[in-house]
């Protein structure tokens, strides 16, 4: 520590330890100036030059050491100086504090603190670079925050001193004014009867409600900002637009639809989208496809013998389509009409925040929801261009089983599909750059998911980055760095790539709404959904931050009725708990922390295990494997996350994701009568082994002592 930040950090700490030690306090109460009132007036009016210098720097000491008196001296300004003088010598007193609280802050702070979570605050930073004036300026203005937090929390950004200043200076005018005035009628205050004059009455009333009418100012001014270069339309077409029908568009329209709005859904391709058509319905439908192959493989270990397995891949790959096509009705252009959405097939052309084009029509809308989605990421590697490759959206035409695999991802869609293609009969490489499986998920369980696959004959190359495709003797091969650092060439006759998934943000127009991006590509939202445009709504893949069906159409409820009924009443998107599952096999489903998250966040924890091992529905299913691993609060029941690995995770993760959602601990799953024999007892047992490891000590200790006497 240097000596500046030496001296300033004593100084602070003198004056903090000096103020509570000598009770400071209970001369900048409410009380004490009711007492003392009389003086301090006729002393005012004897010596107001002396009394304003005293005043403003009481209140620089105080707003600068962040002491909490701030609001009962502002109060006492209004009684001693008046509306005018007082509010002069606030506001500057005030700022001038403020800044100095900041100061120290940054002084003291700012450094240590930016090199320890720089990059957790990189955000932040790009946030208070590009609009800070802003969000300081509704942070005065409307107090979501203590004004002695905002000062402490700012000082630690990059935000310019001059800046802060001047922000802060016609933030908390207005709030100093209203407290102000409000201060003025204490001095009236001699008898109990005054407290309820009109004056005093009014001056309370104001400092309810300054931050509602602030707030509603504050959200106008930035409208109006957002707004400026746009012409609102006198009337509208629709109540809303929802680009993309996948499921966040669908259940968009659905509610809008369900509320009585005029909806239109406009969709390019096929209604349903990923999921659908190319994601979650055609990949459950061919893992259960190999499944059954897999089952039939272990025919002997359930007492039956089944012929050689012949896999008819053509068959198993239209079978996809029928599933597909028994589905398709429940998102058809012929249901949502019914419902009362306008369906439109066609491209969107987004060409102001209130008009779409579609079809060669332009639609008026009061609300605009994007739902577009995300596209497999294609990695820019040298000769792929010539090779037989397929992504997560193409893979769906093949017709004929491949001679030779590679799947370049180890993520949820890497190893779902290397797993099926494997027990269909086709020879797989599992290759990724990184030497482990599933990143997201904790060491151990991703480890489980390896030994399965390695068991089961795949090819698993960790490690590997892929360098180029090329064409040897007519012969494709991907040529990859082997973790000794020599080139592998690999010959393959089909390329699987499963790296992950990039937001669909451009081809429909978003270039004239100039919305804001995150790092991973998805759209900027706010914590209602709404881009910088307050009509306009972002959800499922495009918006982040979760890539999955289901949260997708989480997102679609808050939007909807944001969008529909804002005005009234808006709510925020509750993230608190989201669950997800990879159908591998085993299936490995989480909500919540894992320990890897936890130990990254240092949030403290405990870890309850229990073994599916030892359950009697698995062993009698000779699915004898995987775990529970449950997540606590250190000492009590309360669920931080849940990780299953094993038969049917993602069925029996259902029950932590309720008891999650409705703060319900693990006593309470214990509590709950389970069905024998079933895996759901899993989770009981789980809740068991962490009441087991909690019974407390002195209890295991006079128990027998006790039973003793009872015996005689």
């Amino acid at each position: 520590m240097n000596l500046k930040k030496l001296i300033i950090g004593v100084v602070v700490i003198g004056a903090l330890i000096s103020f509570f030690a000598l009770d400071l306090g209970q001369y900048l109460s409410l009380a004490f100036f009711n007492e003392q009132k009389t003086e301090i007036l006729a002393y005012a009016d004897q010596h107001p030059w002396q009394t304003a210098l005293a005043y403003f720097l009481i209140y620089v000491t105080i707003t600068a050491l962040s002491l909490p008196a701030a609001a009962i001296v502002t109060l006492a300004g209004g009684a001693i100086f008046g509306v005018f003088k007082g509010v002069i010598l606030v506001s500057f007193a005030s700022t001038i504090g403020a800044t100095l609280a900041f100061l120290i802050a940054r002084t003291l702070f700012r450094e240590s603190i930016q090199a320890r979570f720089g990059r957790s605050l990189k955000t932040i930073n790009e946030g208070i670079e590009r609009e800070g004036s802003f969000y300081l300026f509704g942070l005065r203005l409307v107090p979501l925050f203590p004004f002695f937090a905002v000062n402490l929390v700012m000082g630690l950004t990059h935000m310019p001193v001059w800046r802060y200043f001047i922000v802060s200076q016609l933030g908390m005018l207005p709030g100093t004014i209203v407290y102000v005035n409000a201060g003025t009628q204490l001095a009236q205050i001699d008898t109990l009867g005054d407290i309820g004059s009109p004056a005093l009455i009014f001056s309370f009333v104001l400092l309810g409600i300054f931050p509602l009418i602030a707030k509603k100012l504050l959200d106008g001014i930035k409208a109006r900002k957002v707004y400026q270069d746009y012409q609102k339309p006198e009337r509208f077409d629709t109540n809303m637009v929802v680009i993309g029908a996948g499921s966040g568009g669908l259940v968009s329209a659905y509610i809008a639809a369900a509320t009585k709005a005029k909806v239109t859904l406009i969709e390019k391709h096929k209604m349903g989208g990923d999921c659908l058509n190319t994601g979650c319905v055609p990949s459950k439908a061919l893992i259960r496809s190999a499944k059954i192959a897999s089952y039939c493989r272990r025919a002997e270990e359930y007492g039956l013998e089944v012929p050689e397995i012949k896999v008819n891949f053509k068959a198993a790959m239209e079978r996809v389509q029928r599933v597909i096509g028994d589905i398709e009705p429940h998102d058809s252009v012929e249901r949502y009409t019914g419902l009362g959405v306008d369906c439109e097939q066609g491209a969107a052309r987004i060409i102001d925040p209130f008009r779409v084009e579609v079809n060669g029509k332009t639609i008026t809308t009061r609300n605009i929801v994007i739902a577009t989605g995300a596209r497999p990421t294609v990695p820019d590697l040298p000769g792929l261009e010539q090779a037989p490759y397929f992504t997560s959206d193409t893979i769906w035409t093949l017709r004929e089983a491949p001679k030779q695999m590679i799947v370049i991802g180890s993520g949820p869609i890497g190893c779902e599909l290397a797993q099926t293609f494997h027990r269909l009969g086709v020879p797989v490489t599992l290759l990724n750059r990184s030497d482990r499986l599933m990143p997201k998920e904790d060491p151990e369980i991703a480890q489980m998911v390896r030994e399965k696959l390695i068991a089961e004959g795949m090819d698993l190359k960790l490690g590997y980055p892929p360098k180029r495709c090329e064409i040897h003797d007519g012969e494709h091969r991907l040529i990859v760095d082997s973790p000794e650092g020599a080139e592998t060439a690999l010959p393959f006759d089909c390329l699987l790539i499963a790296t992950g998934r990039t937001p669909n943000v451009a081809g429909y127009g978003l270039e004239a709404l100039s919305l804001d991006t995150n790092r991973d590509g998805t759209l900027n939202v706010n914590e209602y959904l709404q881009t910088r445009f307050p009509n306009v709504y972002a959800v499922g893949d495009v918006a982040g931050p979760y890539q999955f069906t289901h949260a997708a159409a989480h997102q679609a409820w808050y939007a909807a009725v944001n969008a529909l009924f804002g005005s009234f009443k808006r709510f925020k998107v509750d993230y608190r708990v989201i669950p997800w599952a990879t159908f591998t096999d085993p299936e490995v489903a989480r909500v919540g922390l894992n320990e890897t998250e936890a130990k990254k966040q240092n949030i403290p924890y405990e870890v309850t295990r229990y073994g599916i091992d030892d359950l009697d529905r698995a062993i009698a299913d000779n699915e004898a494997h995987g775990e529970v691993k449950v997540l606590t609060v250190p000492g009590k029941d309360k669920i931080l996350g849940v990780t299953i690995v094993g038969h049917h995770a993602g069925d029996l993760i259902s029950e932590y994701v309720t008891a999650m959602k409705h703060n319900l601990g693990l006593n309470k799953v214990l509590g709950t009568i389970h069905i024998y024999p079933t895996l759901a007892e899993s989770n009981k047992y789980a809740a068991g082994e962490w009441k087991r490891n909690h019974v407390p000590a002195l209890a295991t200790k006079l128990l027998p002592r006790f039973h003793a006497w009872r015996r005689g």
